[in-house]
């Protein structure tokens, strides 16, 4: 369905588990530039709103709106180095999120060229959903998927077995 060298089956996985919860009637505002999953989305019918990239550490103010009915966040929460404070601002009565999980045979991703790319956080799946339950999120439906890379090595043989994504759905309580 996706053609190209991004990661077809994470993204299959996210618009199916998306479609469970969220209609295409719904305005959603997607955490985050434009990116090739938001355009999937758009393509699929669905109303979507980008940030700009600012930095939602210091500006929350994006997600303090009525305007969108659901807010989604696909691999976001682990850039930011507080996201209890957007997770908490964040006034849509439907979130959509994903994190990485924290695997124990790998160390956070860094990248070597842009600073800017890099996690301060990598969850375990309790870790996310105390931070949710915290910010006056319930969770309805979660989900963990692998996200296998074709490689070769250690590593890439764990990654077909250990989940690396940890997918959710919270409503307002």
């Amino acid at each position: 369905m996706y053609e190209g060298k991004y990661p077809k089956k994470r993204y299959k996985h996210t618009l199916r588990f998306l479609r469970e919860f969220v209609s295409t009637e719904e305005s959603i505002l997607d955490l985050g530039v434009t990116n090739p999953f938001s355009e999937i989305l758009t393509r699929e019918g669905y109303q979507v709103t980008n940030t700009s990239g600012e930095d939602l550490d210091l500006d929350t103010s994006a997600v303090k709106t009525t305007e969108y009915d659901v807010v989604t966040a696909f691999e976001i929460f682990e850039h930011l180095v507080s996201p209890f404070n957007v997770i908490n601002d964040i006034e849509a009565k439907k979130l959509v999120a994903s994190v990485p999980l924290k695997l124990w045979f790998a160390s956070a991703y860094r990248s070597k060229t842009d600073d800017r790319d890099r996690h301060y956080h990598e969850f375990e799946d309790w870790q996310f959903d105390w931070l949710l339950e915290k910010a006056g999120w319930r969770i309805k439906k979660r989900e963990k998927f692998t996200n296998p890379v074709k490689k070769v090595g250690i590593r890439p043989i764990l990654r077909r077995f250990t989940p690396r994504y940890y997918l959710v759905y919270a409503e307002r309580k």
